[in-house]
């Protein structure tokens, strides 16, 4: 058996070993063991080394949550390669650029996306196989190839600084950077939540996480969950009217979810004549929630409630808002929190000095789950590591108890729904259309989505544009997330001296009178 103090590869051991039967994930009602999820993910890691995978390649995943796509994640582990966990929203452009640049040996895509996106997977000359599967339908390419392998453990034995997962976030300069995560942070995150009582998850727990598992915080829980013995529960995608009954079924006792999600599950016309009395803790992250949102949850729900706040470059945790911050209300319900254990916060200026609390300034990070770097992309990794010390891109401010408030960011991302967005990659996707002079795009206010996407546009002379038209031309380049909700006709753009765009202008009257200038 494999210790778990040294790689991934040993998740599920002790309750391989002390509780085989135990349901460790239901999945559409399909009960998957702890005993049954170790042969599976035997089987599959045997397979990719049979395939010729060495310690250190990747594997690609473009799938929605299942069973078999956690054992994919503990299979690669337990083979010593890295799992590339694709996301499905992406547009086929944007997929077909993540797997060359991730050099994926082997994808595995369920139908539908195989469908959808074969020109970028034809296109991606050093996938030496594409496997299809389908986690409702038996007999799949996939699952052939797998099963023939042994169920047996693999002689294969991974290290702390083998990579583990690589997860790809929007760049600013419309290209993905792939964020690798190492056996090491991803095992010393556990440590530190471990650390902390309130967090801590036992095999009397229920989860459901319905981030999808191309985000750091999706994959984690679920991952957390298999580790302490919790059941975790799964749906191939989260679907608002159906969630709430999902929760009170299954007797979830603890939920993560982005507060654009529990804003829809309070808007379900049932919500308020189910019991939620075995629900004990939602942990919320993503973007701020908003008061009001907060008050009907409490209400609605009756359970504690965290906030956390990362990075998927710091292992996608860096400080959190406990319960008991929670039902003090008062002023630290505006902030996110204080550090983690393993975890340093500090607030810089522009030349790298750390400021004194109150004091507004760029948000830096340490910690022991930090990323390994940018993958092939070493100057953006060195652009935003500073020595051992992560810029965040994101303001705020310390105040003299350790709690951080974030209050603006630094390099203009929009957070919309809990999805990162960079304004250049959706200006890129509008400035080939016909008519158009100039683009900038910004995040405004949104009730729902905390951030909405607006384009303001600047037309050719003499032109007319269609909006119809132009969210179409975008809509074939970029994700449907990253579109811009509305799109105003203006001119001229402000600019400072040096021609830049100057952003925060634009998005001023926008946010007037709030206390924050982001979601």
């Amino acid at each position: 058996m494999r210790p778990m103090d040294t790689s991934m590869a040993g998740l599920i051991d002790r309750h391989v070993r002390e509780r085989p039967e135990a349901v460790a994930i239901r999945f559409n009602g399909r009960d998957t063991s702890f005993k049954a999820l170790e042969d599976l993910s035997n089987r599959m890691a045997n397979a990719m080394i049979a395939e010729g995978l060495e310690p250190g390649d990747r594997i690609a995943i473009l799938a929605k949550n299942s069973d078999q796509y956690l054992a994919l994640i503990l299979a690669s582990a337990k083979a010593r390669v890295c799992a590339v966990t694709l996301n499905w929203r992406l547009a086929p452009s944007e997929i077909a650029y993540i797997l060359e640049h991730s050099g994926a040996k082997l994808l595995f895509v369920e139908p539908e996306f195989l469908a959808s996106h074969a020109a970028p997977i034809e296109a991606a000359g050093q996938l030496r196989r594409c496997l299809e599967f389908s986690p409702d339908s038996p007999g799949s390419v996939a699952e052939t190839w797998w099963m023939s392998a042994p169920a047996t453990p693999p002689a294969t034995v991974s290290e702390a600084s083998d990579d583990f997962v690589q997860m790809y976030t929007s760049g600013t300069t419309g290209l993905p950077k792939g964020v690798v995560l190492t056996h090491g942070g991803y095992l010393a995150a556990y440590v530190a939540v471990n650390a902390l009582a309130w967090a801590r998850y036992d095999e009397t727990d229920t989860i459901f996480p319905p981030s999808p598992f191309f985000h750091v915080s999706g994959l984690n829980v679920a991952l957390r969950a298999l580790n302490t013995g919790a059941r975790v529960i799964l749906r191939p995608m989260f679907i608002p009217t159906e969630a709430p009954d999902v929760i009170v079924r299954e007797g979830v006792t603890r939920a993560l979810m982005v507060p654009a999600v529990i804003a829809q599950l309070l808007a379900t016309p049932t919500v308020r004549q189910l019991d939620f009395s075995r629900l004990k803790m939602i942990t919320y992250g993503g973007s701020p929630m908003p008061p009001k949102v907060l008050e009907e949850a409490q209400e609605v729900f009756g359970c504690s409630f965290v906030q956390g706040y990362g990075l998927t470059e710091t292992g996608g945790q860096a400080t959190f808002l406990d319960p008991d911050d929670h039902r003090a209300g008062g002023r630290r319900l505006g902030s996110c929190g204080r550090p983690t254990p393993g975890c340093e916060v500090r607030i810089c200026d522009h030349d790298g000095q750390t400021l004194p609390p109150e004091t507004v300034g760029e948000i830096q990070i340490r910690s022991t789950s930090m990323m390994k770097e940018y993958w092939k992309n070493p100057e953006a990794t060195s652009a935003t590591m500073s020595g051992d010390w992560l810029k965040t891109g994101d303001a705020g401010y310390l105040d003299a108890d350790g709690y951080l408030y974030i209050h603006d960011r630094v390099k203009d991302m929009i957070v919309s729904g809990g999805e990162n967005i960079y304004p250049t990659e959706v200006e890129n996707a509008l400035s080939s259309y016909p008519g158009v002079a100039e683009v900038a795009v910004i995040g405004v206010p949104d009730e729902k989505w905390g951030e909405a996407v607006k384009a303001l546009v600047v037309p050719k002379p003499g032109a007319q544009i269609d909006t119809a038209g132009l969210i179409a031309h975008a809509r074939e380049r970029i994700a449907g997330y990253k579109l811009p909700k509305s799109v105003d006709f203006v001119s001229p753009l402000p600019r400072n001296a040096s021609g830049k765009i100057l952003r925060r202008a634009l998005r001023e009257p926008f946010w007037a009178g709030r206390s924050k200038q982001v979601g």
